[in-house]
């Protein structure tokens, strides 16, 4: 079993900065696991530590049902793939595969068999006597992957392995690491500022800020129901809305300096903490529609300040007062910079929010 598991982590630095504060969680076996966040929120320092490349202040650290705070990081039985590839610049491809077993003293003929195998996997086995300078950002990305594979360890790491890759090799990696861990049947750690990667990859996703783990959950739990608004916010994109304003009753509405909003009878419950008190609301791009201005919301009037056109897709750029909101809309709605439109929200999709401390209400 390759699980790792957290036990009140916590990791301080000097000048008593907190970078990881009291984490406990379990990465299950054989999971693709994603730890996402912003930068400087702790999650690198996280895998630093299953790593054994940072000391833990307090807490223990399980990889199967060993406990590895004081086991050397040669000792974990882990493979990790850095941001920068960490390639040996004057070594081959196949000598920096391989290198990892010549250490071990493994022998010649395995050696070879298991560097020619993860080749044959990561599509690079024409380029094994090449060195890396002679390689594309992609091609050294699957060296450092398969430097990995060849060891055949435990638990694999990644920290922020596709930055340094441009948007369609991104693409492309990211599906290939996921036909990987498919293939290989391992477990993956998985961490990145990039929720878009952590959507596409993770079969369960952690979100941290602060050094403090907020949520981890699926990531359509995450996106549908999350459990404040900054998972809310950092979890899809373009990004969630938000508008500040209060809730009042007969009927349940929410009104904001330009617009009131008629909530269905059905959030009556979920918000009669908040009722004549101030909350945040919630909209994604995608559940903001046009409106023609009939019905019981009869419509929001807004201005174009952005119409970015995509194709498949519109984004717009919505002023309403002195608030700017996101939508998506089909490609065959196509309003001009400058144009006064009516919108609607889609009341089923609504999210609500404490302004204080920033909790889910709804």
């Amino acid at each position: 079993m390759s699980r790792v598991l957290f036990k009140d982590l916590t990791k301080v630095f000097d000048k008593n900065v907190m970078a990881v504060d009291h984490v406990s969680f379990e990465v299950a076996d054989k999971e693709f696991f994603v730890l996402v966040g912003p930068s400087g929120c702790g999650k690198s320092t996280t895998l630093r530590l299953v790593a054994g490349l940072e000391e833990a202040t307090s807490g223990q650290i399980f990889i199967g049902d060993r406990l590895v705070n004081n086991v050397e990081p040669k000792d974990r039985d882990i493979a990790m793939v850095f941001q920068n590839y960490a390639l040996y610049p004057h070594m081959t491809v196949y000598d920096n595969m391989a290198f990892a077993l010549k250490l071990r003293k493994s022998p010649k003929k395995q050696t070879r068999q298991r560097v020619e195998e993860a080749a044959q996997i990561l599509g690079i086995g024409e380029l094994l006597g090449r060195k890396p300078a002679a390689l594309s950002g992609g091609q050294r990305q699957r060296v450092a992957v398969g430097r990995a594979i060849v060891r055949n360890p435990k638990v694999f790491l990644f920290d922020e392995p596709l930055s340094n890759l441009d948007a369609k090799l991104r693409v492309g990696m990211r599906a290939e690491l996921a036909q990987l861990h498919h293939r290989l049947e391992t477990t993956v750690f998985y961490v990145t500022h990039d929720q878009v990667e952590a959507m596409t990859l993770g079969q369960r996703i952690g979100v941290m800020k602060n050094g403090r783990l907020l949520q981890i959950a699926d990531p359509m739990t995450l996106y549908n129901k999350p459990v404040n608004r900054f998972v809310a916010g950092f979890i899809g994109s373009p990004p969630m809305n938000f508008l500040e304003g209060r809730i009042e009753t007969e009927p349940l509405r929410f009104v904001q300096e330009t617009f009131t909003l008629n909530l269905p009878e059905s959030l009556v419950k979920q918000l009669a903490p908040a009722q004549g008190k101030k909350v945040t609301l919630g909209i994604r791009p995608e559940n903001i529609l046009p409106s023609d201005g009939i019905g019981q919301n009869q419509g929001i009037k807004v201005w174009v300040e952005v119409a970015e056109l995509m194709g498949n897709e519109n984004i717009l750029h919505l002023k309403i007062g002195q608030n700017v909101i996101v939508a998506r809309v089909q490609a065959h709605y196509a309003p001009k910079t400058g144009e006064i439109l009516n919108i609607q929200f889609n009341t089923d999709k609504l999210h609500f929010f404490d302004p204080e401390n920033e909790a889910t209400l709804v």
